[in-house]
């Protein structure tokens, strides 16, 4: 709503704390801001999310809990860009550590998923995961498409595909 133009004491009244608080943790607007964009890119709750997936669930329905979160987050980092005007990740989220985004335990949290479904994937578990997040930012990210994906229709893309089967003629 307000972008980098917001004030510190709208963040503190939206935040529900005195504005001087801010001030202890943050030197300043811009490194409070800085924080938000980190914590948007941090794949850390994403993680865990996955990880309370119900492992004993048949493989379609872990995988539309994992879209689920997955439209969440590519929600959240759209929703962060609009607000700061940004087109592409911010400096900071591209910075060496602590900043930069380290997505790998999410990324091998999602081929977990596939594991224990190996005969009924014809690839690798992490190339499965590859796939389901690229076909979940494409079916979600609002200037991809016109109309997003329901998790449903996306792991029916992923799984099933779009050619007819001969049980379907």
């Amino acid at each position: 709503m307000y972008g980098r133009e917001v004030t510190t004491s709208q963040i503190a009244l939206a935040a529900g704390v005195a504005e001087g608080t801010l001030f202890r943790v943050f030197p300043d607007k811009e490194a409070l801001i800085s924080a938000a964009v980190a914590s948007v890119f941090d794949p850390t709750a994403d993680e865990a999310e996955v990880a309370r997936i119900d492992p004993e669930l048949p493989l379609r329905d872990k995988l539309i809990a994992a879209i689920e979160m997955l439209q969440r987050r590519v929600g959240e980092v759209w929703h962060l860009f609009t607000m700061l005007g940004l087109t592409a990740p911010p400096p900071e989220a591209r910075r060496p550590p602590p900043v930069q985004m380290d997505d790998s335990r999410l990324r091998a949290a999602l081929a977990k998923l596939f594991e224990r479904h190996r005969d009924e994937v014809r690839c690798a578990p992490e190339e499965a995961a590859r796939f389901l997040r690229a076909i979940a930012f494409a079916g979600t990210h609002p200037r991809l498409t016109d109309k997003p994906m329901t998790p449903h229709e996306i792991v029916t893309l992923l799984l099933d595909g779009i050619r007819a089967r001969d049980e379907d003629t």
